[in-house]
């Protein structure tokens, strides 16, 4: 369905409504965030306490296009941008279920470092696979 090859479930809460009585801006980074890391751990094998490489955020950004609040129930559009040796930019897509266009898109970067030295290291196997094969394969 659409351009996300994958698409993780994104509850909205009662408090993620702001004065305007729409979702806060940074619940919409959250749950990107949230997205990207759960198909890191579940599909590629990531343990953010314990493996040799973690990913962190470099650059992060989220256009707006439609308003959404609590208690919708959202999902997280997953795609590739740019799949590097030591990167990953995420295309992102906050989505209403069972429709293609988004009402905010985004583009997280992240760069895999070495956990102990916090210096660039290569993109897990694992993780690259779980990519190449869960999102690559979709273009």
């Amino acid at each position: 369905m659409g351009d996300f090859a994958v698409r993780e479930p994104f509850a909205t809460r009662w408090s993620d409504n702001d004065q305007y009585g729409h979702l806060n801006n940074t619940v919409y980074y959250a749950a990107m965030d949230t997205a990207v890391n759960a198909f890191m751990i579940r599909e590629g094998g990531l343990d953010p306490l314990r493996s040799d490489a973690i990913a962190l955020c470099a650059a992060s950004s989220c256009e707006f296009h439609a308003s959404a609040g609590f208690p919708e129930a959202l999902e997280v559009g997953i795609g590739i941008e740019r799949l590097g040796t030591t990167s990953v930019t995420w295309a992102l897509g906050i989505l209403r279920p069972g429709e293609d266009d988004a009402i905010a898109t985004g583009r997280f970067v992240h760069v895999f470092v070495d956990a102990a030295t916090r210096r660039p290291t290569p993109v897990p196997a694992s993780i690259r696979s779980a990519i190449e094969s869960r999102l690559l394969s979709h273009d």
